[in-house]
């Protein structure tokens, strides 16, 4: 790749203090954007930014995707080394698990590794982090542990709003209802409130409230007065912020004198950053990280964003201090050994680049006019954030012919197929191209019975083809019918791709799962899979003892300016 300019290191005449100068007309537009320390030196295509950890970190960022030739090697060398300092590895916590036998009130059979999941619910006095790979059944160790432990009705059940159905119908299938006098009814299941409505009103004695997290709040003074034993938040990555009415909701539940058992259940509790495992463990088992503050102190240090992240040589300490008190993560590989491998392609496909370009460049003059305008910070970063979503589907548009292609190609071998894609425009195009197929769907506003029957049609082999809104069909659904999934589009958070794919790979997948992420050609599609892998080695390293050295980035800035930099190099 062509250099855009020099790196030198040099004594700046006018500070008196060693910095670094970048020289070259793209690399100075470029830097001066994203390093806010900059200033210009003595001619127009120079630029100096003083010499600190921080600064090396972000033109290191920069030249992992535009290089500069380096005139001050040895320092350059030196600089990085101490930078990006080995990381000490910490031996992992072993946990001693046995089988556990689920009560006589749990309906069904629990896998081998089920049952050391109930065994650790129970020594963990339920209250506990259930943090297994999606498709492992966390749903089943947590109606086992219900059924086996003592007073854990009245449970509530807080999960996202598509997920509420699929709770009423494991409870139906796994647990036996337990009459007044302690007597089992083999026949019969425990009474299910799903709670719909925002209103205030007087609940009806039931052993099981479910609600979605968005109507808690609302409904909070109703629940603390049914006497709830149990809390289940479900998917409680949505509890991830500590600012959030969710948040404050659940929390002021949990803290009931009622409340015995508080139980979290996650494939994905880390999405974007370390930190935001402090809210969710905050709940589960207050005072275990400390204070918010406390917590950031010793795991991590805060970007130039304000966002807390766990310091590179804390991760391993982080995830021993979870496994030892609270969470238990187990991965597809280590527990079923029968299932076939997961494998991820990056399969880069033509765009309209002409458009593209001309869409981009439509784009960054709005920018350009808003960043001027705007009065305020949070002004300034909206019009980014807007920008960016605008990039993203123009570039779903311009690689649009080519994904249906990419997705015929794949229906002629007569393979159950899954697409998913991320704006609304991208879903109905890809389902007017695809009628031959006669797609089902899953898109964000349905209904729950609708939503149900395009699932089951999948499942019975009625469809081939199934067309999902990545962050509508990404939790609380079954496709194991499929093997083949497909990203027309790429969302910004690894986890959201985790639980897509894990709708395929999970209990009842008979096939090895190929996942195909489409980049399109002459788009910043490449970008951001690289922002997509940065932001997984942090979660992995907390949550799976990665071996990588790796750093988390935020590049929203950084692709920002690459617009830019193509714009001007048309």
């Amino acid at each position: 790749m062509e250099n855009i300019g020099t790196l030198e290191y040099v004594l700046d005449k006018y500070s008196k203090i060693w910095s670094w100068k970048v020289t070259g007309d793209r690399a100075v537009s470029m830097i001066s954007r994203l390093v806010s320390e900059a200033w210009y030196g003595e001619n127009i295509n120079e630029i100096i930014i003083p010499d600190s950890t921080e600064t090396v970190k972000q033109l290191k960022l920069i030249m992992d995707r535009y290089p500069l030739e380096i005139l001050s090697k040895t320092v350059w060398q030196r600089k990085i080394v101490k930078t990006y300092a080995p990381k000490p590895v910490l031996p992992p916590v072993k946990l001693k698990l046995k089988r556990a036998k689920a009560g006589e009130q749990f309906r069904g059979k629990l896998l081998n590794f089920q049952k050391e999941g109930l065994d650790f619910l129970m020594k963990s006095s339920g209250n506990a982090l259930l943090a297994d790979e999606m498709g492992l059944g966390k749903t089943v160790q947590t109606l086992s542990y219900a059924a086996t432990e003592k007073q854990t009705f009245p449970i509530l059940v807080v999960a996202p709003l598509v997920t509420l159905n699929n709770w009423e119908r494991e409870i139906a299938k796994f647990l036996k209802k337990k009459s007044r006098n302690g007597r089992i009814l083999e026949s019969e299941s425990p009474s299910v409130t799903i709670i719909r409505t925002g209103k205030s009103k007087e609940l009806p004695k039931t052993d099981i409230y479910i609600i979605n997290y968005e109507l808690l709040f609302k409904r909070n003074d109703d629940l603390s007065k049914v006497g709830l034993k149990t809390i289940v938040c479900d998917e409680v990555h949505n509890l991830r912020s500590k600012t959030t009415q969710k948040y404050k909701a659940v929390k002021k539940l949990a803290a009931l004198s009622t409340i015995l058992y508080r139980i979290g259940l996650s494939g994905t509790p880390i999405y974007n950053r370390g930190s935001e495992i402090w809210p969710i463990i905050d709940i589960i088992k207050p005072g275990l990280l400390g204070s918010f503050k406390e917590f950031c102190e010793y795991f991590c240090y805060v970007n130039d964003k304000g966002k807390a992240i766990v310091l590179e040589n804390k991760r391993a300490s982080l995830r021993n201090e979870l496994q030892k008190h609270v969470m238990l993560r187990r991965k597809k590989a280590d527990v079923l050994k029968e299932l076939k491998d997961k494998v991820r392609y990056k399969e880069v496909i033509a765009a309209d680049t002409d458009y593209y370009l001309e869409e981009l460049d439509k784009i960054w003059k709005k920018v350009e006019t808003e960043q001027k305008d705007a009065e305020t910070e949070f002004s300034k970063s909206a019009s980014y954030h807007r920008a960016i979503q605008s990039e993203r589907q123009i570039a779903g548009i311009a690689k649009l012919p080519h994904v249906i292609n990419f997705v015929k190609n794949i229906m002629e071998i007569e393979e159950s197929v899954v697409v998913f894609c991320h704006h609304k425009v991208i879903h109905k195009l890809l389902h007017d191209s695809l009628q031959e197929f006669s797609p089902v769907s899953i898109i964000g506003g349905q209904s729950d019975s609708t939503r149900q029957n395009e699932i089951d049609k999948f499942q019975r082999g009625e469809s081939k083809l199934m067309i999902a809104g990545i962050r509508a069909g990404n939790v609380g659904i079954n496709l194991t019918r499929a093997k083949y999934v497909i990203f027309a589009e790429l969302d910004w958070s690894p986890a959201i791709h985790r639980q897509a794919e894990d709708r395929l790979h999970r209990i009842g997948q008979k096939n090895t799962v190929f996942a195909y992420y489409l980049i399109g050609n002459g788009t910043l599609d490449d970008h951001v899979a690289n922002v997509l892998v940065d932001k997984s080695y942090e979660i992995d390293e907390i949550m799976d003892e990665s071996k990588e050295n790796y750093e988390n980035k935020d590049k929203a800035e950084l692709i920002l300016a690459q617009i830019q930099d193509k714009v001007r190099s048309k």
